[in-house]
């Protein structure tokens, strides 16, 4: 295993109607890669395999994730994918679109 994640997320980024792909989100617990560090949240690149049994995902650039606890499924447009890239969750994502635009004044 390379990454091990808790707080997790199965995030499905949509454009429109259109599935652009699945990535997985989650906050690290410990990482052999060395490239996290623990408390890191992480956003991988395009899910291709889910283990549910085993609790492990391995992504399109071949990285291996296991998967601590019970995670979550979410959906985000493809325009808010850079604040997901950028370590807002999910919940962050959805609560900043549905909270009224600021006004200048």
């Amino acid at each position: 295993m390379n990454t091990t994640v808790k707080d997790w997320y199965i995030v499905a980024v949509m454009d429109g109607e259109q599935l652009v792909g699945e990535v997985l989100y989650g906050t690290v617990i410990e990482d052999a890669t060395i490239r996290f560090y623990e408390g890191d949240y992480v956003t991988t690149s395009r899910i291709v395999s889910i283990d549910v049994k085993a609790q492990q995902i391995i992504t399109a650039s071949n990285s291996c994730y296991a998967l601590k606890g019970r995670g979550k499924r979410a959906v985000i447009d493809l325009d808010d994918f850079e604040m997901l890239r950028h370590g807002f969750s999910p919940e962050q994502i959805r609560a900043l679109n549905s909270s009224s635009p600021l006004l200048a004044h």
